[in-house]
């Protein structure tokens, strides 16, 4: 398996199964340059491969979209029906060399469910199809007729769900007697308006054997399509269908920032022939040189460029100070010369190496102002003059050793007299911290038998503490941490036994096991987790999730308070959260009404706290990989704790991503992580927009019965979002108790979260950053009501239009910028 990439744009994923098939791919494209780029990127074992790359020229007129300077069209299915043979049809009979697909090809869900009585017909005689989209004469002198009354076929398209430009091609190509007719409706399952239009090919198309060729430019379609033409009570003949043509839309990905560009290419120009090597196409999209790291911003940026011992001859170029998202600029070990450039401007700036080169001149004096520049290495260059004072100031690693001509400045008779003053009143500081720190410790060995004491209250409570280095592990089953640190108890199995009654309140049930209510004899309420492997396997996994757990606190997250390991029992033990929770009371009917809009968006914001948390406050980061509303508890106090660590990951902060295999649950699992296998802190960010997505609605994350063909929530509030229809994804609990800026505040940063590819996504903390303004819309708000309208069927209200609001959704997913289908 591996991916397809036009320049920055992820074409397709192919999974090859078959070894007798050719794999065909295609893109109709508006072309943004001279040049493109097409990349073939690895996802798992093999290698990428490509046979043949062509392009075609197509007529102006010819699948012209008003989309298209934001989407391209790839070809899901250009298909044949009535074919003489299975073999396809392309130039010469298709001037353009589409590839019109045989209805004889026999593979796996392809045109299956085909309707009793259909038949094949042909003609020799020449078919008038010179309109827009051009079908061949060929494909149109073939077609299918359901002689019982109906035509149907389900197949697969790869690559949805989505929004697709759907094309039909009809013409009368049998000859009809006087009184006879050929009418038929179209129908396709829950698109409104579809089966209302009623088919009469030759009345259409102004006469037989000319082409008619309905269409919609914006549908959205489900992973498989089914159709079904069925003929009217007053026609005489069956539904006839000569060929189809669907394409999905997808979106165009920006390039690298193109100023960031330019300054990479100025050193490329620098290399000499065969002493290193850069990689040709986008240097950040799919994957990174290998001496670039970029932004996860769109368009990406370049944050660092590592050329130590390149043999980089000549001067830094000067339009480096254009990358101003850069923190890291490596250039030593090279051959440069000159000045150093101005970089007043990269604030972003932590490390710039320029040791072992020939560069000279002055030292910037702003390089003191910078305030992210935490190492400064020039040593061994020529450079001249007095150090500014403010680089001998700043805190943070600077080495200048090796430059001869580089002098620290004069000091002045006064300034002698500040350092000694300084040297004497630190020297008595320290002396005093000595004696109070002698004084504290002989305070501390006078109460060490108290301390005994206390161990021993706790080891009558069946709680074995242990001494060591901080999150060591003692043996293989204990967690040791050091006193006065934050500590996980290993707790005695009996201990948790007596507990939980014998675990005979169970209060839940999560990915990581049964949950059982607990009490301890010191009153203290607890939910225990015990694992369902209950083999002896894992336990070294086990202990690292018990340190993971550890050393994670934060107010937003459930509290860990230890573990047990004894023999087979692997049993995670965490404070008990009285409220249940957020999916036991955002679905339930009685429940929910006691969450007004303000309550759910301080629920959310605590949620958003806590990964942010787990995402940036851990090191290495952790990826929660499973959020959702079962695994947002609530407090007595209705705040919001997140729970579920037991299928967390650590991430190292180096990498961009984890392979894993996918797990989570349906309705909140990342597609691209299920797709790809990778598994990123962006993941996390798509399960909390289906979150937001529930908080707005009051809805469940998958429903046939509430979404119908679109069966989850996402593709549903794509849908009314797309018509500007928020009142219809308002749950009718939350009537009258929301300012509608603050809700599509939140409908907004939802419908971003959940966008198709990570890159498109905000980070988590951006996330929180927009719950935070919706909470100051409904506080600040003089005219909020303060009372919760009753649940009723439906909310009524005026639709809103997406031009009256603050939100450009040309940067977002397709679905969110276009009108719902028309027929054409």
């Amino acid at each position: 398996m591996f991916q397809l990439y036009l320049d920055t744009t992820l074409w397709a994923t192919i999974t090859v199964n078959d070894g007798s098939r050719v794999y065909v791919e295609e893109m109709i494209i508006r072309a943004q340059s001279t040049s493109f780029q097409v990349c073939l990127c690895c996802t798992s074992t093999g290698y990428p491969f490509i046979s043949t790359l062509e392009l075609r020229p197509l007529n102006l007129s010819m699948y012209f979209t008003s989309y298209e300077e934001s989407f391209f069209l790839k070809v899901a299915a250009r298909i044949n029906f009535g074919s003489l043979s299975a073999d396809p049809i392309r130039y010469p009979d298709d001037p353009y060399d589409r590839i019109w697909e045989s209805d004889l090809d026999k593979r796996q869900n392809y045109l299956v469910g085909m309707a009793p009585g259909t038949v094949n017909v042909s003609t020799g005689k020449n078919v008038m199809a010179d309109s827009r989209e051009f079908p061949p004469v060929k494909v149109m002198q073939t077609a299918v007729v359901g002689t019982r009354g109906s035509l149907s076929y389900r197949l697969d398209l790869e690559g949805f769900p989505g929004n697709a430009r759907a094309y039909a091609y009809l013409a009368e190509i049998e000859d009809l007697g006087k009184n006879e007719t050929r009418k038929f409706i179209m129908k396709q399952p829950n698109v409104p308006g579809y089966d209302n239009v009623i088919v009469n090919i030759a009345e259409n198309a102004h006469g037989s054997y000319a082409l008619y060729e309905p269409s919609y430019m914006n549908i959205s379609l489900d992973f498989v399509l089914s159709f079904l033409f069925s003929k009217t009570h007053d026609s005489t003949r069956g539904p006839l269908l000569n060929a189809i043509e669907i394409s999905k839309y997808v979106q165009i990905i920006a390039k690298t920032d193109v100023q960031d560009v330019a300054v990479l290419n100025a050193f490329c120009s620098m290399a000499s022939i065969g002493d290193w090597r850069y990689d040709n196409g986008d240097p950040c999209i799919p994957t990174a040189w290998d001496w670039v790291n970029c932004s996860s911003a769109m368009p990406s940026r370049i944050t660092k460029i590592a050329l130590s011992n390149k043999n980089l001859k000549g001067v830094i170029p000067s339009e480096i100070k254009q990358i101003d998202q850069l923190e890291e600029l490596l250039l030593d070990g090279n051959v440069l010369s000159g000045p150093i450039p101005d970089m007043s401007n990269l604030m972003s700036l932590k490390i710039l190496h320029l040791e072992n080169n020939r560069l000279n001149g002055q030292l910037p004096s702003y390089f003191g102002e910078l305030p992210n520049l935490q190492e400064l290495y020039i040593q061994n260059n020529n450079f001249t003059g007095e150090i500014p004072h403010a680089l001998l100031t700043k805190k943070f690693l600077f080495k200048y050793d090796g430059n001869p001509g580089l002098n620290l400045p004069r000091r002045r008779k006064n300034e002698l007299a500040i350092v000694l003053a300084t040297i004497i009143g630190a020297f008595a500081i320290f002396v005093v911290l000595l004696l109070l720190g002698c004084f504290w410790l002989l305070r501390a060995r006078q109460r060490k038998p108290e301390k005994s004491d206390n161990r021993e209250k706790n080891n009558s409570l069946g709680i074995i503490s242990r001494t060591s280095t901080p999150y060591s592990i003692v043996g293989s089953t204990s967690l040791a941490i050091d006193e006065g640190l934050d500590v996980a108890y290993c707790i005695t199995f009996s201990a948790i036994k007596e507990a939980t009654g014998g675990f005979s309140k169970k209060i839940g049930e999560g990915s990581y096991g049964p949950v059982y209510y607990g009490k301890m004899k010191e009153g203290k309420e607890i939910a225990v987790k015990v694992s369902a492997d209950l083999s002896s396997h894992g336990a070294q996994q086990f202990i690292n999730e018990v340190t993971l757990l550890s050393r994670i606190h934060h107010k937003s997250l459930v509290p860990f308070i230890g573990y047990c390991q004894e023999e087979s029992n692997k049993i995670l033990v965490y404070e008990y959260v009285h409220n249940g929770t957020l999916r036991d009371h955002i679905h339930d009917s009685v429940k929910k009404r006691n969450l007004d809009w303000l309550s759910r968006l301080l629920i959310a914001e605590d949620a958003a706290q806590g990964l942010t948390y787990l995402h940036n406050g851990c090191n290495p980061a952790v990826i929660h990989r499973d959020v959702k509303t079962s695994n947002i508890l609530l407090d007595i106090n209705m705040r919001a704790k997140v729970s579920d660590f037991g299928l967390s990951k650590q991430a190292d902060n180096s990498l961009t991503h984890i392979s894993s295999v996918a797990r989570g649950t349906v309705g909140y699992v990342d597609p691209e992580y299920y797709a790809n296998q990778q598994l990123t802190d962006k993941s996390d960010v798509y399960s909390f927009g289906v979150v937001l997505l529930e908080l707005i609605s009051g809805k469940k994350p998958i429903s046939v019965q509430d979404y119908g063909v679109d069966w989850n929530i996402v593709h549903w509030a794509r849908s009314l979002i797309s018509e500007g229809d928020i009142t219809s994804l308002v749950d009718p609990c939350l009537v009258g108790t929301f300012q509608i800026e603050s809700l599509w505040r939140i409908a907004e940063i939802a419908i971003l979260s959940v966008q198709m590819h990570g890159i498109s996504r905000p980070k988590m903390q951006e996330v929180e950053l927009a719950i935070h303004d919706a909470i100051n819309i409904e506080m600040g708000s003089k005219d909020k009501t303060n009372h919760a309208s009753s649940c009723s069927s439906t909310a009524s209200s005026d639709h809103v239009r997406f031009s009256s609001m603050p939100f450009d959704f040309m940067s977002s997913n397709f679905q969110n910028n276009i009108n719902f289908p028309s027929l054409r």
